[in-house]
């Protein structure tokens, strides 16, 4: 038994945090680029926080590799359901649910967008709130290959990591305390998610 007390002495809190967080993490970011109800910004900007506070010097690291592979499998994962559903006859819920989630104003300027500046249209996308899916269904009305598709987007996702990270290490960096940087990280990504669709309301308004 004593090498079960030798594992268990050099075993820290930090590293079973780790070996629990990465893939929890990564499941939840690829999970939510499928199906768009989970808030993935928010939850790479906490687990940013958390490896802010943590000793292990690649934290941050491992998590902006985390978020950004999960986002891009995940991604393509929709874009190559949402084709195979342009291609059938009966279509798929998958593409029914992007085109739920792509109002035809959005999609309509999304088109536009992506007519005039092609792949930078998706880095932008990853960035704007609501802004991926409607892009994403213009690629597929446009009968973008998935190849093309993936060139663009494997940037557009490592923009969107690291957008959200450094929101996280800004958290992190103004509170002592761990949980007051998520709950600070959580608040801004809400914040930065809503602002957009209320501006627009008030310009409707006015």
């Amino acid at each position: 038994m004593s090498w079960i007390a030798a594992a268990t002495a050099t075993t820290s809190p930090e590293s079973a945090q780790q070996a629990i967080g990465y893939p929890t993490l990564f499941l939840l970011v690829l999970f939510g680029a499928l199906v768009p109800v989970i808030p993935t910004g928010a939850l790479v900007s906490s687990a940013a926080v958390v490896a802010f506070h943590q000793t292990a010097p690649f934290a941050l690291a491992l998590v902006f590799v985390t978020a950004s592979l999960a986002a891009f499998l995940g991604d393509v994962a929709l874009y190559w359901l949402g084709r195979r559903g342009m291609g059938s006859k009966n279509g798929s819920r998958w593409l029914e649910a992007i085109r739920a989630r792509a109002p035809e104003e959005r999609l309509a300027q999304a088109q536009a967008k992506l007519a005039d500046h092609g792949v930078a249209v998706l880095v932008l996308s990853r960035l704007v709130p609501a802004g991926r899916i409607p892009v994403m269904l213009a690629c597929l009305m446009a009968e973008w290959p998935i190849r093309r598709f993936a060139r663009g987007n494997a940037p557009a996702c490592l923009a969107w990591a690291v957008t959200y990270q450094l929101i996280g290490i800004l958290g992190g960096s103004l509170f002592p305390e761990p949980w007051e940087g998520v709950v600070a990280a959580v608040v801004l990504t809400v914040v930065i998610s809503v602002a957009p669709s209320l501006w627009r309301r008030v310009r409707a308004a006015g």
